[in-house]
């Protein structure tokens, strides 16, 4: 293993083979579609309304419709087998947990403290009328960062596992265990944090996108992988389906970023100084989790392919649960619900950034590509 180690340290310095145009340029993409949505929401407010009004205890359909297909061509992709043995690995998944559930939620309380409660407070004046009593607007945006960090993502990670080249299967492990998780931590941690009895945790809201946003590509990808390896073979599954498949996921990230924008664009305009303010916590938030997560994973002695998901999952939110949380609380047109939009904000060029940090800096760890190569092709680079 150690030669294995030393010749991909050397020839291949970093995970995935050669990078496609449009993948190398996927940060360009990405913001042009920010760009697009904000501009699609402003020109178009009513088509914008009338799309995010079509929920289900606020999770969004035509979101929930974008993130099954970005979703499904990973999912068909992951050996399940994998996830049998990542169950018996836990070293991962107990990495996770304490960095989302015994680190991350106290260090957002810290920066949000420090930046918005502290030193953005003179620039950040007014207040706003919460359930019939007035606080002070940088006292909402502390609770709606504090809504970002208790809420570990469950969906979108797939997508920055499947970027890092990572072990999906036990991405998917991570995924199902802080899913069940945070239906019994996110209310009480919530309660505590915010100091407020009464908190109005939306029960729905997390079950229903937990079920659509994993559990339905989850399930179809699982299904139809064994149909189509039963019935047409591993050749064909390899060579035809995932093919066509593959470029279909990344499309769907960048449908759902526009469809976003949209939907909160007019919000993000109209306050450009205080989405700065907002973002500079969260973004410090972020790679600070991210650097303590990849640090411990290094000294626990995990391969890159577990270390990947492992950091990458504790940097991102879950900002769907985190607005709908915002909303039920204290309004949609409160300073609350506007620091979750800018969750949505940064979330993916910035997981897009540790995404390429995580691929340049694989050489740092153990490596298992026969365990990736499942997942993708391109995982490593051919050795000599």
């Amino acid at each position: 293993m150690n030669t294995v180690n030393r010749e991909i340290h050397s020839s291949a310095l970093q995970a995935g083979g050669k990078l496609s145009f449009f993948e190398r340029y996927l940060t360009v993409w990405v913001i042009s579609c920010i760009l697009a949505g904000i501009m699609l929401g402003r020109s178009f407010p009513g088509l914008a309304v009338a799309l995010d009004a079509m929920s289900i205890f606020q999770v969004s359909i035509p979101i929930a419709i974008c993130l099954f297909f970005m979703m499904y061509p990973i999912m068909v992709k992951i050996d399940f087998d994998q996830a049998k043995q990542a169950a018996r690995a836990p070293k991962p998944v107990l990495l996770t947990l304490v960095v989302n559930w015994l680190i991350k939620p106290f260090t957002m309380v810290v920066f949000a403290q420090f930046f918005l409660g502290w030193l953005f407070q003179p620039l950040l004046s007014g207040t706003e009328m919460i359930r019939g009593s007035e606080v002070v607007l940088a006292n909402s945006y502390i609770a709606g960062a504090i809504l970002l960090g208790i809420a570990p993502c469950t969906a979108m990670v797939l997508m920055w596992g499947y970027l890092s080249y990572s072990n999906q299967g036990h991405t998917l492990v991570m995924v199902a265990i802080n899913s069940l998780a945070m239906l019994f931590l996110y209310a009480p941690l919530g309660r505590w944090l915010l100091a407020a009895n009464n908190l109005a945790v939306p029960w729905q809201t997390i079950v229903l996108s937990v079920l659509i946003y994993v559990g339905l590509p989850l399930f179809a990808g699982a299904y139809s992988r064994y149909w189509i390896l039963k019935h047409k073979g591993k050749a064909w599954f390899e060579q035809k389906f995932l093919k066509y498949l593959s470029p279909i996921s990344i499309a769907a990230l960048l449908i759902t970023l526009v469809l976003l924008f949209a939907f909160k664009g007019e919000l993000i305009v109209e306050n450009p100084l205080h989405i700065l303010l907002i973002a500079t916590p969260l973004l410090i938030q972020t790679n600070f989790i991210f650097l303590i997560a990849y640090v411990a994973a290094q000294k626990l002695s995990l391969t890159y392919e577990d270390a990947a998901p492992a950091a990458l999952i504790g940097a991102s939110n879950h900002f769907e649960v985190a607005i709908a949380t915002a909303v039920v609380l204290f309004g949609l047109n409160s300073g609350a619900a506007l620091a979750t939009v800018v969750g949505v904000l940064i979330e993916v060029p910035l997981m897009l950034m540790l995404v390429e940090v995580c691929r340049r800096t694989a050489f740092w760890f153990p490596r298992e590509p026969e365990k990736a190569t499942l997942q993708d092709p391109r995982c490593v680079r051919p050795l000599g």
